[in-house]
């Protein structure tokens, strides 16, 4: 395994557990903790921030260059993941909304989809 493989590997697992944490604390009101969710998630956010800076370092590439393709994908990320999330609360959370939830769940599952051949392209 190639050094910039592994620091990805620690980097990306300690942040997506951090944001996930922070995240289960913000949405569950049984842990009363929403406050200390959002800045659990916002060192999580900050860590997986890191990890794509130090991994772009390790590989000699430059910093992430921002054009329209690239703000494109990451709000397209962004509202698929949100639509997603969504549809998940409005089947497990809300009431009588399963069949509707399941319909918004499904849209973010599709928006999601669609970043592989926009990122990747078609061959």
């Amino acid at each position: 395994m190639k050094k910039e493989n592994f620091v990805s590997l620690i980097l990306g697992t300690i942040g997506g557990i951090l944001f996930a944490i922070g995240m289960c604390m913000c949405l569950l009101p049984e842990w009363n903790a929403f406050q200390q969710g959002v800045v659990m998630a916002a060192i999580g956010l900050v860590v997986l921030l890191a990890m794509l800076i130090v991994r772009r370092k390790m590989e000699g590439k430059p910093a992430v260059k921002l054009n329209a393709k690239t703000v494109g994908a990451v709000a397209l990320g962004i509202v698929g993941a949100l639509a997603l999330g969504v549809g998940m609360c409005m089947t497990m959370v809300w009431q009588n909304l399963m069949v509707p939830g399941i319909v918004v769940g499904v849209i973010g599952l599709v928006l999601l989809l669609c970043l592989i051949p926009l990122c990747k392209g078609l061959k």
